[in-house]
């Protein structure tokens, strides 16, 4: 089992491309419900049946887990299993006839744009609240993912043109524009505080610690965390928000969808369209506020 599992991670990183953090999550997935089977007296994934999937699934939604959470699940184990098919380890897919739990509508949380306007405004001038804001800036000005925004290196952003090169999921490149006030919270982070902290360490990312070393995820979270306290709102506002804010005020501007995608990096347009439902969730909390009959 462990040997398959390796080879179809193998497969994943070196023919679909998948950053380590989604093999990682495969793996969690396909761990969880090896351990479930043996725990059922089943020999092995390779023995499973359709059945035994559906009662994995039964578990989990038992186990409280959410639906987006089990859909996940579940396409680990179809992967999974589409693999081995592939590989001629087994003869017939057992999650072939399988549909996916319903997840419903997920909207994201997003703030309005004064408020990422407030946001935006409570870094200081001090060293920290340089690099504070230029992160800030990036992450609303291009609607980046958090693991694209640390391995961004310095060489792909153009300041002077006013755009970034991106290395998204699957190891796909997009261009995404970068607008005057975060080129400006850039450029001013690069020359007051990245050339102090550049001769320390090698790295040629565009974020840097003290040390000179790639920033991390954590990194960043607790900088999000940080202007998140200070703002002092019933929202939660996590290292996505800004992606969200990005695409929400996008569209709610005019921007056409299939801009928005291509910027966002998304594969499939459905994807990007979940942003036009929080606009219209938005609009009609507003009318059932103040229309007289609402």
């Amino acid at each position: 089992m462990n040997q398959l599992l390796d080879q179809f991670i193998d497969y994943l990183s070196v023919e679909r491309g998948l950053s380590a953090n989604t093999l990682e999550a495969y793996k969690r997935d396909l761990t969880k419900f090896s351990d479930f089977l043996d725990r059922e007296s089943i020999a092995n994934m390779q023995s499973a049946g359709s059945r035994d999937v559906i009662n994995y699934l039964i578990y989990l939604r038992k186990s409280k887990l959410a639906i987006r959470s089990i859909s996940r699940n579940l396409v680990s184990i179809r992967m999974f299993y589409k693999f081995l098919v592939n590989e001629a380890v087994i003869n017939d897919d057992p999650t072939l006839n399988l549909d996916s739990p319903k997840t419903g509508l997920y909207l994201p949380e997003v703030l309005s744009q004064d408020e990422v306007e407030r946001l935006l405004a409570l870094p200081n001038n001090k060293e920290q609240g340089v690099k504070d804001k230029a992160i800030l800036e990036l992450l609303y000005a291009t609607g980046m993912r958090v693991s694209e925004l640390i391995n961004l290196p310095i060489d792909n952003v153009d300041l002077h043109e006013g755009y970034l090169k991106c290395i998204g999921k699957g190891s796909k490149e997009r261009i995404i524009p970068v607008g005057r006030k975060a080129q400006r919270a850039v450029k001013k982070y690069i020359e007051v505080v990245r050339s102090k902290y550049v001769s320390r360490g090698n790295s040629n990312m565009l974020f840097i610690t003290r040390l000179g070393r790639r920033y991390t995820r954590q990194g960043i979270w607790k900088t999000i965390k940080k202007y998140s306290g200070l703002m002092g709102l019933n929202k939660e506002i996590t290292v996505h928000t800004l992606r969200h804010c990005f695409a929400t005020h996008l569209l709610s501007h005019g921007a056409d969808l299939r801009s928005v995608q291509e910027m966002l990096g998304h594969v499939d347009i459905s994807t990007t369209q979940i942003y036009t439902h929080i606009d219209r969730a938005r609009l009609r909390e507003v009318h059932q506020k103040f229309h007289p009959r609402g």
